[in-house]
């Protein structure tokens, strides 16, 4: 019983980077501070996680405040949770009728399972699921890949009916490269460069081996009335992901 190892789990739903054997972004640094919060054995979530499990899972819930995570600008709402089916806030717990111990056992033991299946997928989709293209070969590329990551950023797609806002997304395209150019530790091709593909279908693949970058950003935009929808994805060329 002393050497039992006791864990604290920290659960978010977010967007996170991975480079390698490596994960990180925001998605994580949330996580990791969920984690703190939880008590040994337990489990903590963030308030967007919350909102896709609440009426998913037979657990319940103690809402425990806006937190503060480093580099993240807005608090994080988050949660604890708990074995009895029942939603609080801070500071309030709702009377709620005994459960009996097989109930909270097999509640804790349906978390545990629903935690494991988590993982599971990840790590599935991290490294064993096939890539959903061709990569590309550094041996192709007509230029070495830089030691600092490199990315090119594909004209955006104008989707709407109208022609005319063709003007739109190209702006927001070479809006993404001028950001991105401001980063020291990021290589980005130049907008002359990635212009040349637009309206082309090229292949993710081809546009890293030409250009001898690994990251490649593509998407497109839908601008109808006073709503504009705009979808992106990046992709490592290398792994095909």
């Amino acid at each position: 019983e002393n050497r039992r190892m006791v864990f604290r789990i920290g659960i978010n739903l977010g967007d996170v980077i991975q480079e390698g054997k490596r994960i990180y972004g925001d998605g994580v640094n949330i996580a990791a501070r969920l984690e703190s919060l939880a008590d040994p054995g337990g489990i903590c979530v963030s308030k967007t996680a919350f909102d896709q499990i609440e009426t998913k899972l037979p657990l319940g819930y103690e809402y425990l405040g806006d937190q503060t995570v480093k580099n993240i600008a807005k608090p994080v709402g988050a949660y604890r949770v708990l074995m009895e089916p029942r939603v609080t806030v801070a500071g309030e717990r709702e009377a709620a009728k005994a459960v009996p111990l097989w109930q909270r056992k097999a509640i804790l033991a349906g978390g545990v399972a629903f935690v494991v299946v988590v993982i599971a997928a990840l790590i599935w989709n991290f490294y064993f699921r096939p890539p959903p293209m061709e990569p590309a070969s550094e041996e192709r590329m007509a230029f070495p890949l830089p030691d600092k990551p490199s990315i090119a950023v594909l004209p955006f797609v104008n989707m709407s009916e109208d022609p005319k806002q063709e003007y739109f997304s190209d702006g927001l395209t070479e809006e993404i490269i001028t950001a991105l150019s401001k980063v020291p530790k990021l290589f980005v091709i130049a907008r002359n460069s990635t212009f040349t593909y637009k309206g082309k279908p090229v292949k993710v693949q081809q546009v890293s081996e030409e250009l001898g970058v690994r990251y490649v950003l593509e998407g497109s935009v839908r601008k109808a009335e006073d709503r504009v929808r705009i979808t992106a994805q990046l992709i490592d060329a290398t792994t095909g992901r």
